[in-house]
């Protein structure tokens, strides 16, 4: 089993299953994802309505949600079984850091927040059910293919980091011309299809009778992949914004 999230990969559950333990369920996992969520939203209303009143003085917080999301993923991803408090703060952290850059979105086209929250949760329905009915499939060639372009799409960003640094930016596909909307178009798709690889890998875990904090992990992993969803549309719709 593979899957193109670094946090859920087949060496996740592997070594942790222990005979006798209370196990993963899928229904304990959908309530840790939501209330990640909640812990989300609410930390992000904060910065939102600090970010829309006096940006200056939300900057602190979107910095500092974002550094620390980040921190805290990494330390997530090698300890899984401290997924409870990490992934808790983890969920905090994001919403600092998204609240505050939907608020500076929000101020360039307005409503764009509200379309890109709609569309992150109806994709994520959507694909859900698709899943649920098998109308899709993980298998391993979809999974290698979603791998190489998840992988290819976190070297390109890389790349734009580290020229940035150099004054250098990559040409057309940070802008809001065909390419840079194809471009954002196919990340945005590859992000989606990064969700029909959690279910697949929560369920397998569930059905391999992974250990009870599981079930924190996955839902962290899950909320990674949709916190990306969610800023992949964001861009989206602020380039299409721009053309009109």
């Amino acid at each position: 089993m593979r899957t193109s999230n670094p946090l859920l990969n087949q060496s996740t559950f592997a070594p942790v299953v222990v005979p006798g333990e209370k196990q993963m369920t899928l229904q304990g996992t959908v309530n840790k994802t939501g209330l990640f969520l909640l812990m989300t939203f609410f930390t992000a209303v904060y910065t939102w309505n600090m970010a829309m009143e006096n940006p200056g003085s939300a900057m602190t917080w979107i910095v500092g949600g974002a550094i620390a999301g980040f921190v805290l993923a990494i330390i997530t991803s090698f300890k899984p079984a401290w997924s409870p408090v990490t992934g808790s703060m983890y969920a905090l952290a994001e919403g600092l850091f998204l609240g505050g850059i939907s608020a500076m979105y929000e101020k360039q086209f307005q409503g764009i927040a509200l379309q890109a929250v709609l569309l992150t949760g109806g994709t994520c329905l959507a694909l859900l059910a698709a899943y649920s009915m098998r109308l899709i499939r993980a298998t391993e060639n979809f999974k290698l293919g979603i791998f190489a372009a998840t992988g290819g799409i976190a070297l390109v960003y890389l790349t734009t980091i580290v020229l940035g640094f150099f004054g250098i930016q990559i040409p057309y596909i940070h802008e809001s011309g065909l390419i840079g909307i194809g471009f954002s178009a196919f990340v945005v798709v590859i992000a989606a299809l990064n969700l029909v690889l959690d279910f697949d890998f929560i369920e397998n875990g569930c059905a391999n009778g992974a250990p009870k904090y599981m079930e924190w992990y996955a839902a962290f992993g899950l909320l990674v992949t949709l916190v990306w969803l969610y800023i992949e549309i964001l861009r989206l719709l602020s380039k299409l914004a721009r053309r009109d």
